[in-house]
């Protein structure tokens, strides 16, 4: 397994990913006792949570999901059919994701940032952008890609399943992206993109299944 794994790309991915630990620490005398944690669709703080936890608790779960990532991709049987670039996006992703997260809350508690939910929306059609482009590229495998008994089943299957799903991620990506400064189209476009991003391959793959 460990051969599997890029020991140097994991320890400075995790790094990075504890890295807001540091910035909270700097910060700790300038930030209140209770931080926003989560921001409703209008970027509005509707949760809080005490300082120890946003500084502390967050970047370690998010550490624990990073590890959990890595080596859950590094034992699937089928590893060697993900792609390089998707093997490094899952190395990097949730660090990405942690340093979005905890600058967020850090810039909304001290003013600096008035809409967190948008930043986050940006950060997310960037995402699927960039997931969607790699989706066609990924071949069979456990743990990456659209995993349904009928894809695993049928190569061909898997193969149109993940193109279709690759142009609507990378459609749905640009979408989210664009609205993401629409206050007013936000909710609705985020929610039915996603909704159709995630239910039109598995339907597509089933009806292939079923052809």
């Amino acid at each position: 397994m460990m051969k599997k794994i890029n020991l140097k790309l994991l320890f400075l991915t995790s790094i990075l990913t504890l890295l807001p630990i540091l910035v909270g620490v700097i910060l700790w005398q300038d930030l209140p006792a209770s931080l926003p944690s989560h921001f409703g669709l209008d970027g509005q703080a509707d949760g809080f949570s005490s300082k120890l936890e946003v500084v502390f608790l967050i970047p370690l779960v998010m550490l624990g999901v990073h590890l959990f990532a890595v080596v859950v991709t590094s034992l699937d049987p089928k590893a060697s059919n993900i792609s390089p670039k998707m093997k490094s996006l899952v190395y990097w992703l949730v660090p990405l994701i942690s340093a979005l997260v905890q600058l967020s809350i850090y810039g909304a508690a001290l003013g600096l940032i008035g809409n967190s939910t948008r930043i986050g929306l940006v950060m997310v059609g960037i995402i699927f952008l960039v997931v969607g482009n790699y989706l066609p590229k990924t071949k069979q495998n456990y743990t990456v890609g659209i995993r349904l008994p009928w894809t695993l089943d049928n190569e061909e299957n898997w193969n149109k399943t993940h193109r279709l799903a690759g142009r609507l991620w990378v459609a749905g990506g640009m979408l989210i992206l664009l609205t993401g400064f629409l206050s007013w189209a936000m909710p609705y476009v985020f929610f039915g993109t996603v909704f159709l991003m995630v239910l039109a391959p598995i339907f597509y793959s089933y009806w292939l299944s079923r052809a």
